[in-house]
């Protein structure tokens, strides 16, 4: 059984488990993470399958993620903890959390809904299948190759942090694009219909995002019984980004509520 690779900080205190988004890896949430580890969390930055450090592997889709997830907190031996899931990854978490809700303290849904998303990620994905790296030799050249499909700076340094030396002088992908290429139902699909949990359960969501809307309620509450909803002043999809110091005051407020 492949293990999932993670970074944990702190040494005691409740288990923090995040889950990233997709074509993120852990290290996103590196600076909150150091934070959150100070303040009584053991937070473990963990690489979903096929990102990040963790395996590759040709199946990706909810259910196997969750699978995952479970196996990893069986091999840390982890009684109870707070999950935390961004996009992709709290999708994720939501499939976990109503299939092991023993196991679960708090849940924090970072920017997504249990409900369908239509594929929209397919500009990032061809940029990044685009990329030659027989011919692009330093970092500043994949930035350049990858700008017309993605003009946007900031989220083409959220997608450089994938870049890094297979060996001296070449250069790779962390993440598996050749199954992630494909994977834009699979991470788009909704929570089953079926899925429920009863714990406490906050939705975190952007100012400027459109991923939670308020016509979203009733499919979180369907779902989630024990669910709020808060928003992140000033931010969009990359809230723990754009807003670091108000989503963890939220979380940590929130934490400190329901604790």
């Amino acid at each position: 059984m492949n293990s999932l690779h993670s970074n944990i900080l702190g040494d005691s205190g409740k288990d923090l488990l995040i889950l990233h988004g997709f074509l993120g890896m852990g290290d996103n949430w590196k600076t909150l993470a150091r934070q959150w580890s100070q303040q009584g969390f053991r937070v473990h930055l963990i690489d979903q399958r096929n990102h990040g450090r963790s395996f590759w592997d040709s199946n990706f889709d909810y259910a196997v993620m969750a699978d995952d997830l479970q196996c990893y907190i069986d091999e840390q031996r982890i009684q109870k903890c707070w999950v935390l899931g961004h996009s992709m990854g709290g999708k994720t978490a939501m499939y976990w959390a109503c299939q092991h809700p023993e196991k679960l303290l708090g849940l924090v849904v970072a920017d997504i809904a249990p409900k369908e998303y239509p594929p929209h990620h397919q500009a990032l994905l061809k940029g990044l299948r685009s990329l030659d790296f027989s011919v692009l030799t330093t970092r500043k050249e994949v930035d350049q190759a990858l700008e017309a499909a993605v003009p946007d700076w900031a989220f083409r340094q959220f997608l450089l942090k994938n870049v890094y030396w297979i060996a001296p002088g070449e250069l790779g992908l962390r993440v598996n694009i050749e199954v992630l290429q494909y994977a834009g139902e699979a991470v788009g699909a909704p929570l089953p219909e079926a899925f429920c949990c009863s714990r406490p359960t906050l939705f975190i969501r952007g100012e400027h995002s459109q991923y939670i809307t308020d016509q979203d309620r009733m499919t979180l509450k369907h779902h989630f019984s024990k669910f709020e909803v808060q928003t992140v002043s000033g931010a969009g999809h990359f809230l723990h980004a754009e807003n670091p110091k108000q989503l963890s005051e939220i979380l940590l407020n929130w934490v400190n509520a329901v604790a």
